[in-house]
């Protein structure tokens, strides 16, 4: 997949509950949704935006150099915001393949953001997603954590056959979690946009088994760590210690 082809779009809103304006908190001396703008630009993998619909985010991030793209607030996922920011930046359709970039993944590292895309360069993938082995009980059975069942295709290679919030698959042998962050055909994001929400998507809570409903193909990237999110007080103290501030 040639990088210069790429876009990397961080979709971003003010909504969270938990934690009141998570983009904008302090996190070493940045906003994080900065500090996740600085890693998607250290992959070196092409243009890099956010998207948002708040002015307060748009702000933040161009007062450090960042590129942004204003969305409409009423987008029921972050699919359907960067959707609409690819149309907006990407007018001619010259761009082959977009990444989804979480804007509460702060201390991804770099080269996680390019494994993403590995995937991409076999014709037959539509989507790609990352995952990394789950070593603990509490992990595999947490129905937070989000598992993929997956046939594998080499040592860090999967394809995607089921994604549970469910303790799976069954029996001995490694379990995965699955880290949510997607690289896209452009084609194939058109046309998981123009989807309707399928069965078990609506029964999981999990956006992706649409795909996987429709015929799409998925495969995973494995790799050593799951970048931690940041959705509670906790998580943000975690962080902070993890980036030195």
């Amino acid at each position: 997949m040639t990088t210069s082809r790429t876009l990397i779009l961080i979709p971003a809103r003010m909504a969270a509950t938990r934690l009141p304006g998570k983009p904008l908190l302090d996190i070493a001396g940045a906003p994080m949704i900065v500090q996740v703008w600085r890693r998607a630009v250290a992959a070196g993998l092409g243009r890099v935006a956010v998207a948002t619909d708040a002015p307060a985010i748009a702000e933040a991030v161009t007062a450090h150099g960042g590129e942004v793209v204003m969305t409409r607030p009423d987008h029921p996922s972050g699919s359907d915001r960067i959707f609409e920011a690819l149309q907006t930046l990407d007018p001619k359709r010259e761009l082959d393949a977009v990444i989804n970039l979480q804007g509460d993944f702060p201390t991804i590292a770099p080269e996680q953001i390019g494994a993403a895309l590995a995937p991409l360069d076999d014709p037959a993938v539509d989507i790609a997603t990352l995952a990394a082995e789950i070593h603990t009980e509490e992990e595999a059975t947490n129905p937070n954590v989000v598992k993929v069942v997956g046939s594998p295709l080499g040592p860090d290679r999967l394809r995607a056959l089921y994604f549970t919030r469910a303790t799976a698959p069954w029996g001995d042998g490694p379990r995965y979690h699955h880290i949510g962050l997607y690289a896209y055909r452009r084609a194939a994001l058109e046309r998981f946009v123009a989807l309707p929400p399928s069965p078990l998507e609506q029964r999981e809570k999990l956006e992706q088994l649409r795909a996987l409903e429709a015929g799409m193909r998925i495969d995973v990237g494995i790799v050593d760590t799951v970048p931690r999110g940041v959705d509670t007080p906790a998580d943000l103290e975690t962080a902070r210690r993890a980036l030195g501030g």
